[in-house]
């Protein structure tokens, strides 16, 4: 399968968007919220290959809508190739709401009458390029209409005319091929003549089929697996891999054996099962990341029982596929792993190579502006009413639109409370901006954090795009109560975004009556990864080179995921924030400046006291804000 293909896998059917219930244990008619999620057997399984490292492609139709929108962008996240994914203008995206409520029970209602992706034609192939990709995946509800069928059987003679590999994952479900009630999307098996019949039309035309012993019952037209096995055989010279539940699977190439106990067993690892929804397309997804690479059956088969394994133990289907590194990790200990959701460094890397933006946020220029206490004392001292920050702060938002276009190749990003800064914050969000928001109760130490004890709560409630940034007034040689008073904060803090899956900025800053060398930051650093905290990014004053180079060797030894850190200001000088900005010039952590008073101290007070419009407030912050960036251009020229 070695060929000069530009994609490795096209994957044809169903592309939806999952509402799962969060309340596990609870009947669907009782669940009371939901977390959405890509959905969709093909869409998964595009979705999950992408995450083995694969050049994955889908080919279906998705609505004009904002779920139409969504599913598209999740496969782009990852890297899925959606040229091809076509808007329908007609109707609307499929959508599954399914629940949790034991081990064996999984509610599962489709909501897909007359739904996009079942409109996909044989107009919509495109064999140049089914052609550009070494397979072609299709899976069995896209045989289950005249339509879907059309489509399906031109999309393989494609595939056959270009040396494409087609493969089937048979994904039998009774109610979407009418066998069932509406609501009885749990149901896994329903004999049934005229589908096995149907299924058996393409079977001639495969080199790969996957399924559990139920699906190739279906297919192969009767309740005993050797026998449908065997008929299967008789129509096809595939490849069959017959899933086997906890027991692992196995992989079928010529001649099927007369009795079960003649298979070769790639077994998994067992592990406590949260949910099965979603298990088959993440065994498929690590399947195929062998198969299509020319690895091994055995080998294949363990990415495929270790991904499903995963998955059982997780929320959700797509999002809870791990990333090769993930898999890689899990399979060199997973028998040391009897409950992969509670292991601390697989969910960390489960977080840092699955759930985080995949923006690569390389070099920020940020203007910073969440300053809550500041705001207000300026708008005292000067008599003005407090309740005009909230303007301001949309003010500095056009000032910092203003100020996108003088940055050329870096990136913007902001800093904004929600305490003035609200309706600032809903300005920037969606915009692909890097947004900071703080938690922190102002000037607080011990640290304090806004709303109260529960900020899980109060997490939840953001946007996903929000970086969740904390100030911590910290120390290493604080009085003991202090110090762990304000580091249980920051651990139940941490704890809470690895729920929410917001990412997090810590950001430190000694006391002003202690003194501080380049051993403070770096063993407060030490201390929070001791502690099993792990933000996604630092903010720290600007430090000497030596500092940074042990800054560097500790990242790369701790916290290799760790997108980095960005200078603040402290409301220095220009002068001193350039000498800050060269020092750190080299060191690739260093991702950028997030920087505030320096840039809108003094504009704000003149708008605050009636000394200036709107238009010359922004025109003095943009003019400070370039200043500053072309300073930190200048140190990327060093």
């Amino acid at each position: 399968m070695t060929t000069n293909k530009t994609l490795d896998l096209i994957c044809l059917g169903r592309a939806a968007v999952d509402f799962y219930g969060e309340q596990i244990g609870s009947r669907l008619e009782d669940m009371s919220s939901f977390n959405k999620y890509l959905g969709g057997s093909s869409a998964n399984i595009a979705y999950g290959t992408a995450r083995m490292g694969l050049k994955s492609a889908m080919l279906t139709r998705v609505g004009d809508e904002h779920m139409g929108r969504f599913v598209r962008e999740e496969l782009a996240r990852v890297g899925v190739d959606v040229s091809q994914v076509i808007t329908d203008q007609e109707r609307l995206t499929g959508l599954v709401i399914l629940g949790i409520k034991d081990q064996d029970t999984f509610p599962l209602i489709f909501y897909r009458d007359n739904c996009a992706d079942m409109a996909i034609s044989a107009d919509d192939m495109d064999p140049e390029f089914i052609a550009s990709s070494r397979a072609l995946l299709i899976t069995g509800t896209h045989f289950s209409t005249d339509g879907t069928y059309q489509a399906s059987k031109t999309a393989i003679e494609y595939a056959k005319a270009a040396g494409t590999k087609v493969i089937l994952d048979i994904d039998y479900r009774p109610v979407l091929w009418g066998l069932t009630s509406l609501g009885d999307g749990e149901t896994r098996f329903i004999s049934d003549d005229g589908v096995s019949a149907h299924l058996q039309t393409i079977l001639p035309d495969l080199d790969l089929v996957v399924g559990t012993e139920e699906e190739v019952h279906i297919a192969g037209g009767s309740t005993d697996t050797i026998t449908a096995l065997k008929r299967i055989r008789e129509l096809s010279d595939a490849s069959i891999v017959l899933k086997l539940g906890a027991q692992g699977c196995t992989v079928l190439d010529g001649e099927i054996p007369d009795s079960e106990s003649e298979f070769e067993v790639f077994t998994g690892v067992r592990v406590e099962v949260l949910n099965v929804l979603g298990a088959g397309d993440a065994f498929l997804s690590g399947f195929l990341r062998g198969w299509l690479n020319g690895e091994s059956h055995q080998q294949s088969c363990a990415y495929a029982n270790a991904c499903g394994a995963l998955v059982v133990s997780r929320h959700g289907c797509a999002p809870a596929i791990p990333s090769s590194e993930e898999l890689d990790d899990y399979l060199s200990r997973a028998e040391d792993i009897p409950r992969p959701d509670l292991d601390t460094r697989l969910n960390h890397l489960h977080r840092v190579t699955t759930q985080r933006s995949p923006t690569q946020w390389s070099d920020l220029c940020v203007l910073a502006f969440d300053h809550r206490k500041q705001f207000y004392d300026m708008a005292r001292e000067v008599g003005a009413d407090p309740g005009r920050i909230k303007t301001l702060k949309r003010l500095l938002v056009q000032a910092a639109e203003q100020g996108a276009g003088h940055i050329g190749d870096s990136q913007m990003g902001v800093l904004i409370d929600d305490t003035y800064g609200q309706d600032a914050l809903n300005d920037v969000t969606g915009r692909g901006w890097w947004i900071g928001r703080p938690v922190e109760l102002p000037s607080s130490r011990p640290i304090e954090l806004e709303g109260g004890r529960n900020i899980g709560a109060r997490l939840a409630a953001w946007p996903r795009e929000h970086i969740v940034k904390c100030l911590v007034f910290y120390h290493p040689e604080d009085q003991l109560d202090l110090r762990r008073t304000q580091e249980r904060q920051v651990v139940e803090l941490y704890d809470a975004c690895l729920r929410t899956g917001h990412e997090l900025l810590l950001e430190i800053i000694p006391p002003k009556d202690q003194q501080s060398d380049d051993d403070t930051f770096l063993n407060a650093m030490q201390r929070f990864y001791n502690l099993g905290v792990y933000p996604d990014w630092w903010k720290l004053p600007p430090q000497t080179p030596a500092a940074w180079e042990r800054i560097s060797v500790l990242l790369a030894r701790r916290a290799p995921h760790c997108r980095g850190v960005v200078m603040l200001g402290l409301d220095a000088p220009l002068d001193t924030l350039k000498k800050g900005f060269m020092d750190s010039a080299g060191f690739d952590v260093c991702k950028g400046f997030a920087v505030g008073r320096s840039i809108f101290a003094e504009p704000s007070r003149r708008w605050l006291a009636g000394e200036a419009d709107d238009q010359a407030l922004i025109d003095d912050v943009v003019a400070n804000y370039r200043e500053l960036v072309d300073c930190w251009k200048e140190r990327q020229s060093v």
